[in-house]
């Protein structure tokens, strides 16, 4: 490959990349990143495969040189994923607005992506569970840090089906979703990553050995079970979770027996009053080494699709129903992160087939969503000058973030075409950081070229010379 400057980008998402340019030996490797970035970040009808981050026709682009160039650095290329995904959660833990706490919770789920063909690395028919049904895909296991206001993804790791490794299931190499998923909090742990709590769905609170795991290793845990979870017990016993709410005492709200009320604020900003009981049966209960914590909106008729049913090895002194429920309800920030990362920035729309490229290709989209954070939180652009031009977003760049949670308003920029169709103007609203109008204001907010009288064209996005044809 051609060694060539990096093609200058407008201030805001040049300070970002800039962060991580030592990470990268060769100047050719620093534009690939940026050009990366852009294309991830950009919103698009197409879906962001190679030729779309390139900008070249579909299939019959997929030999030109741009496309190439990308290809060579997801899977060629000397730079190491690993390294990239350390200095994104150094950025995100050492800014006010990110910091993780002991508050927070690392939340443990897995994703599918549909894949075709045989020969990508980690793909085989298996059980995609965000899709609902097996599937031939690629599955991976990560976790996700997540308080009130923030949601970080931390890591990620492939599910290797058995028919990649010599001996199937019996292979010392093959590891299962739960073993993957303690290996991952064992490098949040090591990280020093501060959280009060592992959650994580059925999947993982059904399977003994992932709760036996993080008995062992001294790790908080609230995990959910399946209704229909049960244990041995005497034939006229409650031996199932469901059956320890339902035995409880319930005749309305102003006879509630041992169910407690739990308020609770939704994302939207409504409020609604749940209910939570501690049940005691089989194993379970507040003196014992296990709780059952049961919530719901409605005690009565416990529906399904609302009721959960939850396992803890915390105290009661330490954490009560209330607060329990409360650390198992920020799991559903991983149905946003999901959203954001796979729908808005492309997660499953990569064009390679070995790990090493699919690793990379996440270790970029992850990058993609941590400037979304980084945008989100820093401060506000300075005003325009007297003569009307913007001042440069470098001027700004090291100040203190703005506060948690807290977004900057956004605002259209004065980008060159094709930049200024696709993000024509700011997010449809304020929201939350990395959502697909919040990668539209990102781009849109670009208020400059980093290099003075650089313009912000298609082509100093892209590569030197003249950018791949357009459609």
């Amino acid at each position: 490959m051609l060694n060539f400057a990096t093609p200058p980008l407008p201030a805001p998402l040049e300070a970002y990349a800039a962060q991580y340019d030592d990470l990268f030996t060769r100047a050719n490797q620093r534009a690939c990143f940026r050009q990366y970035l852009v294309g991830l970040l950009l919103p698009a009808e197409r879906t962001k495969t190679l030729t779309a981050l390139a900008n070249a026709e579909p299939i019959v682009g997929a030999q030109h040189p741009a496309v190439q160039r990308l290809q060579w650095f997801l899977s060629e290329s000397t730079w190491d994923a690993a390294a990239l995904t350390a200095r994104r959660l150094e950025l995100g833990r050492t800014a006010p607005a990110t910091a993780p706490h002991g508050r927070g919770v690392l939340i443990v789920d897995e994703t599918g992506d549909r894949k075709d063909g045989d020969q990508t690395a980690h793909v085989g028919v298996q059980d995609l569970g965000n899709r609902g049904k097996i599937e031939h895909g690629v599955v991976s296991v990560g976790t996700v840090w997540a308080d009130e206001g923030v949601y970080y993804p931390l890591a990620v790791a492939p599910y290797t089906p058995a028919r990649w490794v010599a001996r199937g299931t019996a292979d010392p190499a093959f590891r299962t979703k739960p073993t993957i998923a303690l290996a991952l909090v064992d490098q949040a742990v090591e990280a020093g990553w501060p959280f009060g709590a592992v959650v994580a769905d059925s999947f993982y609170g059904d399977h003994h050995g992932f709760r036996e795991g993080l008995r062992q290793r001294g790790v908080p845990y609230v995990l959910a079970l399946k209704p229909s979870h049960a244990w041995w017990a005497p034939a006229a016993a409650v031996n199932w979770a469901q059956g320890g709410a339902t035995a409880a005492h319930w005749a309305g709200p102003d006879d509630p027996g041992l169910w407690v009320a739990v308020d609770r604020t939704f994302r939207d900003g409504h409020a609604e009053t749940w209910w939570a009981l501690e049940a005691v049966a089989g194993p379970y209960g507040p003196d014992r080494p296990q709780r059952l914590v049961v919530a719901t909106p409605d005690p009565a008729t416990l529906p399904e699709r609302a009721t959960w049913y939850l396992t803890t090895a915390l105290p009661v002194g330490g954490a009560g129903v209330a607060e329990v429920v409360r650390r198992y309800g920020l799991r559903h920030w991983i149905e946003q992160e999901s959203k954001q990362v796979k729908h808005a920035l492309g997660w499953s729309q990569y064009q390679v087939r070995s790990d090493r490229a699919i690793r990379r290709h996440w270790a970029l989209v992850q990058c993609a969503f941590a400037c979304c954070w980084w945008d989100a939180t820093r401060p506000a652009a300075p005003p325009a000058s007297a003569a009307g031009a913007p001042i440069s977003g470098d001027e700004v760049v090291g100040e203190q973030p703005a506060a948690r949670g807290e977004n900057r308003p956004g605002g259209a920029a004065g980008l060159g075409a094709p930049w200024a169709q696709l993000a024509a103007g700011p997010a449809p609203r304020a929201g939350l950081a990395g959502a697909s109008h919040r990668a539209v204001a990102v781009v849109a907010r670009l208020d400059g070229p980093a290099a003075a009288g650089a313009a912000a064209s298609s082509a100093r996005l892209g590569w030197p010379g003249p950018p791949p044809a357009r459609l």
